[in-house]
């Protein structure tokens, strides 16, 4: 069931009037919102928005959608993490993943190898390292001391004192394997693309890696899907913002073999539609690609439409399904509906401003 409410701001909304995402951000935790998120690819980093948002709000998480880990190693991670989680009073939540080898490869220039076995060294690492603990670590992508080098090297403990222990690490992830890991590893797990309609499926992931982890389930584990929302008089008219989104997503976000947001929609019984979106990314008919994406698609990974049909959704679909949260990706205007809309489902305010 849907418990809270959180905003995919992205990274610098608008670089020339950084003091109006400040004010956004204000606007969208006043409107009930409980945390905000932030993400990178190649462009902005993830870390210096959340700090910004950070100083201007009072009490909502702060979160990445994702870091990637390619960008630091797991003890950098884990510093930017601290950090972030002192400032804002215990408000960080740190979302990972990897991304894609083209990105992998061609902006970090480190190769895409083991990528399970890889988050599992990263995800050790971190907890050792916000946990006070020396960190050392024989692992297969990561030693900790280095091998080699001047053999100086020692395990280490971080400087940092008196913040949480315990950041909250979750794993941005869409593959079955990466599903079932988050389960086992991390503290929630953060998918895109996600759909109600695959709820059984997901558990049935989930379950996977609940039962290799000690204790089972945690009591408090996160599931919050990045979900687009788009208002509007009709389901065509809302659907077709979000098409051009989906259709990058899938026809160009990722490698013509290797494309883990087209491989998330297919498994959803769209196969042909993200084939041919894909095709025609390649013979560069842009405005075709975004043609191709049908509204069904759409709505199952997207909540669009009029505010009864909307409403009408999160209750008969994404309250029944496995997600604890939603982190909505939308114009401001539709944040605030959409606040609006989960106000009327729950009752009440998610809690009151400050």
């Amino acid at each position: 069931m849907i418990e809270r409410l959180g905003c995919a701001i992205g990274g610098l909304a608008d670089p020339e009037h950084p003091g109006d995402v400040a004010a956004t951000v204000r606007a969208i935790e006043d409107a009930g919102y409980e945390s905000a998120w932030s993400y990178e690819a190649f462009g902005a980093d993830c870390f210096t928005p959340l700090a910004w948002w950070g100083a201007h709000t009072r009490t909502m998480r702060l979160g990445t959608d994702i870091a990637q880990m390619a960008a630091r190693p797991p003890t950098g991670m884990a510093m930017a993490a601290m950090s972030l989680d002192q400032l804002s009073e215990g408000r960080a939540v740190i979302g990972l993943g990897l991304s894609g080898p083209q990105v992998v490869e061609g902006w970090y220039g480190m190769p895409f190898e083991r990528p399970l076995g890889w988050t599992r060294e990263y995800v050790a690492i971190m907890r050792a390292a916000i946990a006070g603990e020396r960190v050392a670590l024989e692992g297969k992508t990561y030693r900790l001391p280095a091998e080699g080098g001047s053999g100086l090297g020692r395990p280490i403990r971080s400087t940092l004192r008196g913040g949480r222990t315990d950041i909250p690490i979750c794993l941005g992830a869409e593959g079955p394997k990466n599903i079932s890991l988050a389960a086992e590893i991390a503290d929630g797990w953060l998918p895109t693309n996600f759909s109600p309609s695959a709820d059984e499926w997901y558990r049935e992931r989930l379950e996977l890696g609940f039962a290799r982890r000690p204790g089972g389930r945690p009591e408090n584990f996160e599931i919050a899907p990045a979900v687009s929302v788009a208002f509007g008089p009709d389901l065509e008219t809302a659907a077709d913002r979000i098409r051009p989104f989906l259709a990058y997503q899938i026809g160009a976000n990722g490698a013509v073999n290797m494309n883990f947001h087209l491989n998330a929609v297919a498994r959803l019984g769209f196969e042909e539609p993200c084939r041919e979106i894909q095709a025609k990314f390649i013979a560069g008919d842009r405005e075709g690609m975004v043609a191709a994406v049908p509204t069904e698609m759409i709505e199952a990974v997207a909540l669009v439409g009029p505010p009864e049909k909307i409403r009408a959704d999160l209750e008969t679909k994404w309250n029944k399904c496995v997600a604890t949260s939603l982190i909505a990706r939308a114009r401001f205007d539709d944040l605030i509906q959409l606040a609006e809309v989960f106000r009327t489902i729950t009752g009440a305010a998610q809690r009151q401003p400050a």
